[in-house]
């Protein structure tokens, strides 16, 4: 069973049970690219900003009671996710956005009738652009509904690295007392602690964390009530004034509308400024992961100085084999997250003049940074970080045996006299250690402090440290 729907360009069959109408079909049948759908996040958000209008409509008298209310309860129903599944267009879509907002004013419109006891298709009585869209744009919905989604999203991120930084500092901690070598260009360096590796990590993250929090800031700058390219041209003042107001209360965000709503709509930069800090941080989760592959190598020809939790066996053709997946997973969502990056970056400096039409491009780049980040920042913490265990004898065994542990003597017996014990250590196989206490340069209570863990990662040395040394033959 179908039924017959009109636009500018002619008439189509619609199936009858079908909440969407002819504009979305054609966008259906225009746009087959990715295969991929609208992200539920701008599904919802979409839904949220339709309300809002549908209210401020109502409360203004541009609408009816009954309409508007059976529009505000299908919005409702959208949001929920109810109808999810009639947003059929694809998630990349020329008109800036117009074939999205046109299936949401078709499903709301249509689920209004049938809340009215009326039959899908009869827009006599609640019309997708005559009621739904009241006093809107494309222009101006779309991109406060993706302003409004990414904001949802990025609440749910900085909670989830919030539990990341959290779970770092928990492993700074627990391993501030496990002495291992320090590496720089690969090669061994000066001695540090496990704890303070995981510090630096726990720190990174940290920041990141802070950046996501304040970033958020940027996206609360809406361009509602600005219609086709800012003015506000067909909706009345009263409108604009109130929908914004309508909005901040349905989505508890604290939003307000763009001084200048002529830039608002055309200029994109607030999204190319957030998509940087999601790089930045996955620029961070990468290299953490990257280090954690690297400290965790072996079981027996690799670093081995830290144990990551086993989650898969990892070789079809190897018994026994497991392999860092969560990291290597971790590092593709980077990879993933650094490529959106510059699709954002690109997709707003190619808008022109009033619009950018590529909106959805960015729409969806940004919102899959933003759920990608969210997931792998909950697997890395869940799968990974809480279950990592130091190899306490291997750290030990590296630290006490590379002749960079030298470098932590150097303020108490001098750079010649060091390089002489480095010297001997190399040539006769013995470690800089074994050499120092043979020579006995050090007394032994010295020795243990020096090389301890809390003097290996104090920030610097104290002078009188040093003169209590001079007492032996240095």
């Amino acid at each position: 069973m179908t039924r017959r729907e009109e636009d500018l360009l002619g008439s189509k069959k619609i199936p009858e049970n079908s909440y969407f109408g002819i504009h979305t079909l054609r966008a259906k049948e225009n746009f087959a690219l990715s295969g991929q759908s609208i992200h539920p996040a701008l599904i919802w958000a979409l839904a949220i900003v339709k309300q809002a209008c549908a209210k401020t409509n109502l409360e203004l008298g541009y609408l009816p009671q009954h309409i508007a209310e059976a529009i505000i309860t299908a919005c409702e129903d959208v949001a929920s996710g109810k109808l999810q599944q009639e947003i059929v267009v694809d998630s990349l879509q020329g008109g800036a956005g117009t074939s999205t907002n046109m299936n949401l004013n078709e499903v709301i419109a249509n689920r209004a009738l049938e809340i009215l006891g009326e039959k899908k298709g009869n827009y006599d009585l609640i019309h997708p652009l005559n009621h739904v869209n009241l006093h809107q744009s494309t222009n101006d919905v779309y991109p406060t509904a993706v302003k409004v989604a990414a904001i949802s999203l990025l609440r749910q991120l900085e909670r989830n690295i919030a539990q990341l930084q959290n779970s770092l500092q928990q492993k700074e901690k627990a391993f501030q007392d496990v002495l291992k070598i320090g590496r720089t260009e690969l090669q061994d360096a000066v001695p540090m602690t496990l704890g303070a590796e995981f510090s630096a990590f726990a720190e990174a993250i940290a920041r990141d964390r802070w950046r996501v929090f304040k970033c958020e800031e940027r996206l609360r700058v809406v361009n509602i009530g600005g219609t086709a390219i800012g003015t506000g041209l067909t909706a009345p003042r009263e409108y604009i004034f109130l929908v914004i107001e309508k909005l901040r209360e349905l989505t508890g965000f604290g939003l307000a509308r763009a001084e200048n709503m002529v830039d608002a709509t055309q200029n994109l930069d607030p999204f190319v400024e957030v998509s940087g800090i999601l790089k930045a941080h996955a620029v961070n989760l990468f290299k953490i992961s990257s280090d954690l592959r690297l400290m965790s190598s072996g079981p027996v020809a690799g670093l081995r100085e830290i144990k990551l939790p086993e989650v898969q066996a990892g070789s079809s053709i190897m018994p026994g084999k497991v392999n860092p997946v969560i990291c290597e997973a971790i590092g593709q969502v980077a990879i993933k997250v650094m490529a959106n990056d510059f699709i954002i970056t690109q997709v707003a400096q190619n808008g022109q003049l009033e619009l950018n039409p590529f909106l959805p491009l960015l729409a969806h780049s940004l919102l899959e940074s933003l759920t990608l980040l969210i997931q792998a920042n909950k697997i890395f913490e869940e799968k990974c970080i809480s279950g990592i265990e130091p190899n306490k004898k291997i750290c030990s065994y590296y630290a006490h045996h590379s002749p960079a542990l030298i470098t932590a003597l150097l303020p108490y017996i001098g750079y010649e006299q060091a390089s002489s014990i480095a010297k001997e250590a190399k040539l006769s196989g013995k470690s800089v250690l074994e050499v120092i206490k043979e020579k006995q340069i050090i007394p032994k209570e010295q020795l243990e402090y020096l090389l301890s863990p809390e003097a290996m990662t104090s920030l610097g040395y104290v002078k009188k440290t040093i003169d209590s040394t001079k007492k032996t033959n240095i």
